[in-house]
Parts: structure tokens; C-alpha cells; sequence
């Protein structure tokens, strides 16, 4: 189907929780309550109006998804759980969108959290192979091709460290590189409330943490995390309907894609971790934003994209397009990654600083960067955006990958009727989410839930 066949599409609420340590101090379905009622309070609309659901996460049980939303009412809506390694979030709101923009429904909820264990990611269970097996096996094999040779560490900073590694090899990048992106999301994160770390480590400091493996310290790799975020999305006739044209954004494209055989096939470690699969989905989304073959970059003004680990956002600048694949440690010399710089990349923080709570990073991204383009990001807040003859203003861009594997990117814009002032989501929920973290109340709660089917709320939920 032609891209022009397709409904617009609008985040129109958003919600975020802190991402915090893991140490089992909320439940998920608590969590859940507080994004979504968030979003909700952010759109002025009840849970009566979502007409469907998406609700991710990598460590829940089955059907969690509808105990978190049933917090908000049981109206009977679908809802689907969604589980896609780190990139569930943002899986999670490529389905919503796609809902919208078929025509299906005119407004879908997409919801993500997640409970974690502390220390690095494991399985749930043992007695059997994961799923990632083959992927582990081949970074392993490819160590041999490496001039650090044997690696050592936990398998998913290995895997990374090594395409860090391999880019270190052919151009000429070093570690110094990524301590200093580390060093930058970690000063990022310092203006952040919603940061499970605010500390604002330097370039030596991050250099001087303890080592994780040859390449990476423990400063240069992101947390386990607890923590939930929320995005609705709506057709633009919903957003004419309910008056949203000052909050509105446009999810002008979004892609989500898989593994080609290359993660296998080539002798590269950022294959396997997902290099071409980012690429191909980047120039995917460019294009269906109208976009000839390498154009559109130099209207991007703001990023977060996945620092799973630094080594990952070295390899992902010349995936997203944001540099030659040689210029990336270049690109951290010039600064062209910070404020001041040509992109300013994870403002927030980054998964590095912020925290990774898996099922919540992704939607976490898009709040973030729906907030850059309602230009309300407070101290996060990008300059320049709109300092450009389109009124529109530049692009904001998403990265969100998952080993095993999947990456959704996503490119966020004002829209043409886009007009701040007005009741809008900072007027409904009292202060300004995008950058002050505040629990909700019952009171909240009530403002949101649904009309036709609350007793569910009133009995169970627990604020």
C-alpha cells in the first residue's frame, strides 16, 4: 500500500515515571497507572476514548499488560502484550501507530514498564537455550578477528564491546571515544528528574569506573532499571475533535525491522549487534518521510537513541545517517553530539544515565522527544529548533534496538497546524511532566479512568 494511503498520525500524551534501581519498591502495575494516567491528564482525555492497546515488557507475566490498564477501567478494548528485548517499548508504539494509521481505530494506547532484578541481564529460564544463542556464539567466534582478542565480561556489554572494538580497528577510534559519550549523556542526565543517575561523571572518571570488559566500564553501560512511560496515539481527526492542535505531534514515519542474514554471514561484530539492521531502517523511515536516498539528516535537530552501552552509540551516528561510518569518533571530537553541536543526542541522558527499565525505554525516547518539539524540555530543552523558515520546525529522531533482534526508528515533527498556548497538558496535570517528576493521586486517577467501567479502580488501585 502507498504511503499517501496511510491516516496522519499524532502522539498526543505522554507519561513517564523515574527509572530507578531495581530493588522491587513498585509494582508494575502500579507503575503502568502512573504513565498512563499521566498521558491520559496530558491529552484531557478518559481511558473511554483509547480504542486499543499495546502494553510492553520483557519480565512480566502473561496478560500484565491488562492488570496495569485495568487500573484505569476494564472496557473490553484489545489489548496485546508485546515482548521484544530492549526495543519492546518502542515495538510496542509501532503497533499502536500502525492501528491509527490503517484506519482502525482513531486512538491507541501504547504502554511499557518493567521490574527488573539488579545485575546484569539473565534469563527467566534456565532450562532451555535463549534465543540470543546464536548471536552470542558468533560475537565469541569473531574475537579472533579483533585486536583485543579474547574478550571477558557479561554477554551483552561483550557483544557491544566488541563492534566497539571492531569500529577502534578500521578507523582509528579508542576508548577515550567512549568515555567521553559516556561522560556526555551522564552530563546530560544531571538536568534530568526522571534519571535513575544524576552524578555527571567525567571523561576520567568514566574512565577510572571498573572495567566490565576490554573496552567498556562500568560507567559506559547502562543499568537494570525499574520504571513505566506511556504514549497515545491519534488520528488527525481525533486531534481536531478534541482541540490538541497546540500538544500534537507527528509521527511522520516509523519503521520497525529485523535481521538480515549479515548478523550471521559477515565477519562483523556490529552486525551482530545490529549496525546494518539500524542502517536499513533508518534510510527506510527517511524515505517514506519523502526524503531522496541520504537526505533529511541536516533537518534533524534533536536525537535519543539506544546507548545501551557507549560503543553502540559510536556504531549508531553513521547507522542513523548523522555521519560517514569513518566520522564517528569525529563526531565526539567536534562535540557535534551535545548542546552547541550539530545534533544534540540524548538530552535526557541516555539509557546510560537515565536507566533502561526494557519494556519503557523506548516510549520513554518518544516522551522525551515529544516534549523537545512542544519546545517544553525546560533545562533538556534543545535550542534551535524552530529557527528555521519551515514553522515546523526540525525533526526529532528515535532509535530503539533489541538483540535477537529488532530496532524501530521513528522521526517526530510539529505538524502544520501545530499552535502552542491554550489549555493544554501542563494545565491539566498542574506542572510542567516533561521536566518535573511527580507521583499521581487517586485524584488524578479518577480524572482519567473511565466512566463506564471504574469499580475496578476504586477497589484495586493502590497510590
Amino acid at each position: 500500500m502507498a504511503q499517501n494511503k496511510f491516516k496522519r498520525t499524532f502522539i498526543v500524551g505522554c507519561g513517564c515515571t523515574a527509572f530507578i534501581k531495581p530493588r522491587g519498591q513498585r509494582t508494575t502495575e502500579d507503575m503502568g497507572l502512573e504513565a498512563g494516567t499521566k498521558a491520559l491528564l496530558d491529552a484531557g482525555i478518559t481511558y473511554d476514548a483509547v480504542q486499543t492497546a499495546f502494553v510492553g515488557h520483557c519480565y512480566g507475566d502473561s496478560t500484565s499488560g491488562q492488570r496495569a490498564l485495568y487500573g484505569l477501567g476494564m472496557t473490553g478494548i484489545p489489548i496485546t502484550n508485546v515482548n521484544n528485548n530492549c526495543s519492546t517499548g518502542s515495538t510496542a508504539l509501532f503497533h499502536a501507530n500502525n492501528a491509527v494509521k490503517s484506519g482502525l481505530v482513531d486512538c491507541a494506547l501504547a504502554l511499557g514498564f518493567e521490574r527488573m532484578a539488579a545485575g546484569s541481564l539473565g534469563t527467566n529460564f534456565p532450562d532451555r537455550a535463549p534465543p540470543t544463542l546464536l548471536f552470542t556464539k558468533r560475537t565469541l567466534d569473531l574475537e579472533k578477528t579483533l585486536a583485543s582478542g579474547t574478550n571477558f565480561g557479561p554477554g551483552a556489554p561483550r557483544m557491544f564491546g566488541n563492534a566497539g572494538q571492531e569500529y577502534m580497528d578500521k578507523f582509528g577510534a579508542e576508548v577515550r571515544h567512549l568515555a567521553m559519550i559516556a561522560a556526555k549523556n551522564h552530563a546530560h542526565s544531571v538536568k534530568n528528574p526522571y534519571s535513575q543517575f544524576r552524578n555527571g561523571w567525567t571523561v576520567e572518571q568514566v574512565l577510572q569506573a571498573p572495567k566490565i570488559n576490554a573496552q567498556l566500564t562500568k560507567f559506559m553501560c547502562s543499568p537494570t532499571s525499574d520504571g513505566a512511560a506511556c504514549c497515545i496515539v491519534a488520528s488527525e481527526d481525533f486531534v481536531h475533535a478534541h482541540g490538541l492542535e497546540n500538544q500534537s505531534i507527528e509521527i511522520v514515519a516509523q519503521g520497525l525491522e529485523t535481521d538480515d542474514p549479515a548478523a550471521y554471514d559477515t565477519e562483523s561484530a556490529m552486525e551482530v549487534v545490529g549496525y546494518g539492521m539500524s542502517k536499513r531502517c533508518a534510510d527506510k523511515v527517511f524515505k517514506d518521510a519523502g526524503f531522496a536516498d541520504g537526505e533529511g539528516r541536516d533537518l534533524v535537530g534533536v536525537v535519543e537513541l539506544h546507548d545501551c552501552f557507549s560503543a553502540n552509540e559510536l556504531i549508531t551516528y553513521p547507522a542513523l545517517g548523522l555521519c560517514a561510518l569513518d566520522e564517528a569518533h569525529k563526531m565526539v571530537e567536534r562535540g557535534d553530539n551535545t548542546y552547541g553541536g550539530k545534533y544534540v543526542v540524548n538530552p535526557s541522558g541516555g539509557l546510560e544515565a537515565k536507566g533502561h527499565p526494557l519494556g519503557a525505554t523506548g516510549l520513554g525516547m518518544h516522551f522525551y522527544i515529544t516534549m523537545q518539539l512542544r519546545n517544553l524540555a525546560g533545562p533538556m530543552q534543545v535550542p534551535g529548533l524552530f529557527d528555521i523558515p519551515d514553522k515546523r520546525g526540525k525533526f526529532g529522531l528515535v532509535h530503539n534496538i533489541g538483540i535477537g533482534g529488532a530496532v524501530v526508528v521513528s522521526l517526530l515533527r510539529r505538524p502544520e497546524f501545530y499552535k502552542a498556548g491554550g489549555i493544554d497538558g501542563q494545565a491539566r496535570l498542574g506542572y510542567n511532566h516533561a521536566h518535573e517528576c511527580r507521583p499521581v493521586t487517586l485524584a488524578d486517577v479518577d480524572k482519567v479512568k473511565s466512566k463506564k467501567s471504574s469499580k475496578f479502580v476504586l477497589q484495586h488501585a493502590k497510590l
